[in-house]
């Protein structure tokens, strides 16, 4: 059986005269170098001018599809091409090989850039998702081979007449096949979509973080119900089957999923009270780091180590929390010190104050206050109390600040810190033993006093 491939070598070497196959090559380079010089010439207008707007649509669009650019413009210019000479009823043989060559690579570098928008949050991607664009590629240049041989007819037919069992009905693979593309492209193109207008939100200053988070949650769980709605409509399957499916989720739901639904409760809860947002210093339980994440099922806190701790949004509605930038960011730190009887106590205060308020962290709003907080067994008990701006930069180190400045200034006046004083007496083992004596005589006494004054 004679191929698309077989005919167009046929064509190329026995029919085509040589003037004509190089006017071919010469219009396919030329769309080739203008595709590839325009959008060069397209990078640098829109994506490395300062003079337009970084959110404007343009910039956005062309910014965003900077490696789909090259091979779509090249694709624009060879359809172009063949419609003029087919217009001047010229040959165009071989863009019979060019149009899916370059509509492979069009579709190809758009779906790794949808794939890596929606699931890389990072510079470099997952091995999982690098193996998956492999395999995408390689079935992409199988078809387009299949379809340059002319094999891709024969293959459609093959699996429209391979039939699979499916309860008491029997679906084709083809049916099968097409199924399945739908529902991926469909929910492909939801996810892409969020997670676009998740970017678009995140932007708008005038609106609270929270409302934007939860705005785009909400919008992409949208997206993604209607694509699975519309992909299964498309392909014949009945809605109204999910119904069962509904009820069963919400049996699942109400008997072993308490914990997971609660927590995607909690978690829209959070971003519409505003209680919680990206950046806040909060200590819940036995956590405190700074919020870098609020999903709609868990949030992430960064420590101050560094150690990151995924913890439920159940647990920020159920269990007291303590956010140091809620409404304002200056929290009161303070550090206690016993001094002795002897040294002036106004002067220890003063001290104290300016000690404090020399370290970088200690805020200048509110000053520092030194107070005597009690005149205890050894010694006169002081605390400084400062407030700090900066939360998110950790507790311990400024109070270290605070401890070792008070210390160089006790150190330079000679001022001794209090401590509790022990008096230790050694006795040999005679005075031992009359001490024992005596104190079982006086035992003895107070017993027999007693005993005589209950008579």
């Amino acid at each position: 059986m004679s191929t698309l491939l077989t005919d167009f070598y046929d064509y190329l070497f026995g029919e085509l005269p040589l003037t004509e196959l190089l006017r071919q090559l010469a219009v396919i380079a030329l769309c080739i170098a203008c595709g590839w010089g325009l959008s060069r010439l397209l990078r640098k207008l829109f994506t490395l001018s300062g003079g337009v707007d970084e959110q404007s649509v343009v910039h956005i669009g062309v910014k965003s599809f900077v490696r789909v650019l090259s091979p779509l413009l090249i694709l624009v210019l060879l359809t172009l091409a063949r419609l003029v000479l087919i217009r001047l009823k010229l040959p165009v043989t071989l863009w019979h090989v060019m149009m899916p060559l370059m509509i492979s690579q069009v579709a190809m570098r758009f779906v790794f850039y949808v794939l890596r928008r929606i699931f890389v949050k990072e510079t470099t991607a997952g091995a999982f998702l690098q193996l998956f664009e492999k395999v995408f590629a390689t079935l992409v240049w199988i078809c387009v081979l299949l379809y340059i041989t002319g094999l891709w007819p024969d293959l459609v037919d093959y699996l429209d007449t391979t039939m699979l069992p499916l309860g008491r009905h029997k679906t084709s693979l083809l049916t099968i096949l097409q199924a399945t593309a739908s529902v991926l492209v469909t929910l492909i193109i939801a996810l892409w979509a969020g997670a676009m207008l998740e970017d678009r939100m995140m932007k708008i200053n005038t609106m609270h973080l929270s409302l934007r988070t939860v705005v785009a949650r909400m919008v992409r769980a949208v997206l993604i119900l209607v694509a699975i709605l519309v992909s299964l409509s498309a392909v014949g399957i009945d809605l109204t089957v999910l119904s069962v499916f509904g009820g069963a989720l919400g049996v699942g739901l109400g008997l072993g999923l308490q914990k997971i639904a609660s927590s995607y409760v909690s978690g829209f809860v959070i971003l519409l009270e505003r209680s919680l947002a990206i950046g806040d210093m909060v200590n819940v339980d036995r956590y405190f780091g700074k919020v870098t994440q609020i999903n709609t099922r868990y949030t992430i806190l960064e420590g101050l180590d560094g150690i990151e701790s995924v913890l439920p949004n159940e647990m920020f509605m159920s269990t007291p929390v303590q956010n140091y930038s809620l409404n304002r960011k200056i929290i009161r730190l303070a550090t206690q010190v016993t001094i002795l009887y002897q040294d002036d106590i106004e002067t220890v205060l003063s001290m104290l104050e300016k000690a404090a308020f020399a370290v970088e962290r200690v805020s200048d709003q509110i000053l520092p206050q030194a107070l005597l907080l009690k005149i205890g067994e050894d010694g006169l008990q002081l605390e400084i109390g400062f407030w700090i701006t900066d939360p998110e930069n950790g507790r311990l180190n400024v109070l270290s600040d605070v401890n070792r400045a008070i210390w160089r200034v006790f150190k330079t006046h000679g001022i001794q810190v209090a401590h509790p004083k022990r008096d230790i007496r050694l006795m040999d083992e005679r005075s031992f033993e009359q001490s024992v004596d005596g104190m079982a005589f006086s035992a003895h006494k107070n017993a027999q006093s007693a005993y005589n004054a209950g008579k």
